[in-house]
């Protein structure tokens, strides 16, 4: 299998369907933005956003102006016209319910390359207010790469498109942005301990908590722009 290499470039395709998403979700969720202050300007770094809902992939993207990578499910590819169209997007397949060790490697590849990706921490969408256990694949990346990891709280969007949902609710939506956790590092040129990305994924759960709740209207969120 050819690895996979990623591609920065932002086509006048992807331009135009940024600025599409961009528009459409504008006006319909009025989506109001908090802490772009701890998005590094430069260089690899892993956006971990809250899934309550389908809709969180599109507001993932407000995190910042650079072209952004992520995995989709393999089922996507089985058309070579969509396939083609969401890869020029910034994405690559995940076989799900297996380890996709091809997949993990593809994340890999993006932030060796210098460039954001997008992760889920928790996996798949869940329910409720309280972050649960995390998946310890971004701790993992950022081990294996440095790449700094940068929690995103998303409000609104388990209201917007829930589970079942086939048209969205102009429902507005607020993402905040925290302070990035840093990747977990090796002493001595060792690979780093279990223990440490065990730790950092439980540092990535209390960010990820507290910019949900700052989101959600839980704790004050000042210096807000929409």
């Amino acid at each position: 299998m050819t690895a996979f290499e990623p591609d920065p470039r932002r086509t006048l395709g992807y331009r135009a369907f940024r600025t599409f998403v961009h528009t459409l979700w504008g006006a319909y969720f009025r989506p109001q933005l908090t802490g772009t202050e701890h998005v590094p300007t430069t260089g690899a770094y892993i956006i971990a956003p809250i899934h309550r809902s389908n809709a969180d992939f599109a507001f993932a993207i407000y995190v910042t102006e650079r072209k952004t990578f992520f995995m989709a499910k393999d089922e996507l590819w089985k058309s070579k016209l969509l396939g083609d169209f969401v890869s020029s997007m910034g994405a690559f397949p995940v076989t799900r319910g297996v380890a996709d060790r091809s997949a993990l490697s593809a994340a890999e590849a993006v932030l060796r390359a210098g460039e954001p990706l997008v992760l889920f921490p928790e996996g798949t969408r869940q329910d409720g207010p309280a972050v649960g256990e995390l998946l310890e694949g971004a701790s993992f990346l950022a081990a294996r790469t440095g790449a700094p990891i940068v929690p995103v709280g998303i409000a609104g969007t388990d209201r917007a498109l829930p589970r079942g949902a086939k048209v969205p609710r102009p429902v507005k939506v607020r993402i905040v942005i925290g302070e990035p956790v840093a990747a977990p590092v090796a002493h001595d040129g060792a690979r780093v301990p279990r223990s440490q990305i065990t730790a950092t994924t439980a540092l990535l759960r209390d960010a990820l908590q507290a910019a949900y709740d700052q989101a959600c209207g839980r704790l004050s969120a000042p210096g807000a722009r929409s």
